[in-house]
């Protein structure tokens, strides 16, 4: 039985897929990355967002057309989406699909798709992967992911998150650090660690784990390599935790903090813990800590009664704090959230416009930031080596995510190593330059 996997949506959902690919390998099956030789095509979908749920959607009709070119094939459907789609109205959709498998089904994927079975959606799902379990790494080879806990608790208004992941679940921290050893070892130079928020790592038990003490112990281990966090929470953050990034030898000084606003009735509304004075203290602090700290975030343009004042406050924050990274999300009402729920919905055109406004912005933002480089000299990690011409990321940008550097040397790059670099030029989002003490 030969499967061909498509992972939609998020990091901690490609780590799901990656788990799913090293459980059906130690069953016996095969992994193709050819749909064309493949018995099953397994989709493991994302539920987010609206546009997310379409791409699912898209996904799995593309999966039914496969099917019917030949006899004897099957589809398999995983994911957020069954947990999300709680009244079934995508297997009644697809009736085509022969097996459906929630997230707490991705230990027993192999026998689901043996047995042509499902493994329902759960109110609240409850799996966890340990250092133990059987995992396919299907990212670059250097790059790995580190996921340290499941499920989040903030219930933030507009998200559907923890609907769908279900409530905090933190592994061990002996657990993550004997992952993350071994990762090492089979050759990852850039630990990325995520979750729905790193920063509530541990709190959902009494083990005295935190985020503060797995960064401690990640950072004794041996080697060069990057450890880079993903999703951190603006109200999670304490003293001990900026000293620990600040003194590391391996963690970046790149911090991924979704802040989603700056008004503080916007930000009330949203269900946010830190208002506006709370996350410029965080934000100066961060700063001072570490002037050469890149920052991305994410916000959300058209929330429920988000008026022209409070979107213009938005507006001068950005070009104020001037972010390196920054994503933004037009408001789309989620089913079973309150701000689904709430008066003065904000046209979705408006919502739209707004968030052209703020990325229009941001383009001249990162212009300058980027053009402000030239000149200056960093350390990149090697993506893409072809000859003497590499693409590779700083510090300051996340896997798959953020900015490439175009990087040319006078001798041959490889894949996975790091170099010295001096920047020769940049633009809107891309930097080049050459290698230097190579």
């Amino acid at each position: 039985m030969n499967v061909f996997l498509v992972s939609l949506g998020c990091p901690k959902n490609f780590v799901d897929t990656e788990v799913m690919a090293g459980t059906l390998l130690k069953s016996g099956c095969g992994i193709t990355f050819d749909q064309r030789e493949a018995d099953i095509t397994l989709i493991n979908t994302c539920a987010f967002l609206p546009s997310a749920r379409e791409e699912s959607y898209q996904a799995i009709r593309d999966a039914v057309r496969w099917k019917k070119r030949k006899s004897g094939r099957r589809v398999a459907v995983a994911g957020c989406l069954i947990e999300w789609d709680k009244k079934d109205e995508a297997k009644a959709l697809f009736p085509e699909v022969d097996s459906w498998s929630g997230i707490d089904g991705v230990a027993q994927i192999a026998e689901t798709l043996d047995r042509g079975a499902n493994f329902p959606g759960a109110p609240s799902p409850r799996y966890l992967y340990n250092e133990n379990t059987p995992r396919i790494l299907l990212t670059m080879p250097h790059v790995a992911y580190l996921k340290i806990a499941d499920g989040c608790n903030n219930r933030c208004a507009y998200c559907s998150i923890p609907n769908i992941r279900g409530t905090l679940r933190s592994r061990s921290l002996a657990s993550c650090v004997q992952e993350a050893k071994n990762l090492l070892a089979g050759g990852v130079r850039e630990i990325v660690v995520i979750a729905q928020d790193v920063t509530c790592y541990g709190a959902d038990n009494r083990s005295g784990d935190s985020l503060e003490k797995l960064l401690a112990e990640l950072d004794k281990l041996s080697g060069d390599f990057w450890i880079r966090l993903l999703y951190t929470h603006p109200a999670h953050y304490t003293d001990g935790l900026i000293e620990t990034i600040k003194n590391s030898r391996h963690v970046l000084h790149y911090l991924d903090i979704p802040l989603q606003h700056i008004s503080d009735r916007i930000l009330k509304s949203m269900g946010r813990i830190a208002g506006k004075a709370q996350t410029l203290e965080l934000l100066a602090k961060l700063r001072a800590a570490m002037p050469d700290l890149a920052v991305r975030t994410t916000f959300i343009t058209g929330l429920p009664g988000e008026t022209e004042a409070e979107f213009a406050e938005l507006c001068q924050f950005i070009n104020d704090f001037k972010f390196h990274r920054l994503g933004v999300f037009e408001y789309a009402p989620e089913p079973n959230t309150a701000a689904a729920g709430m008066p003065n919905q904000v046209p979705a055109e408006i919502a739209a416009k707004r968030a052209d406004d703020l990325m229009t912005m941001q383009r001249t933002i990162s212009k300058k930031l980027n053009q402000a480089l030239v000149g200056r000299e960093m350390t990149v990690l090697i993506d893409e080596a072809n000859g003497k011409n590499g693409v590779g990321r700083g510090t300051a940008d996340a896997p798959e995510i953020d900015n490439a550097i175009y990087v040319k040397s006078s001798k041959r790059l490889r894949e996975g190593e790091f170099v010295r670099v001096r920047i020769t030029g940049g633009d809107e989002y891309d930097l080049q330059a050459e290698v230097i003490n190579q």
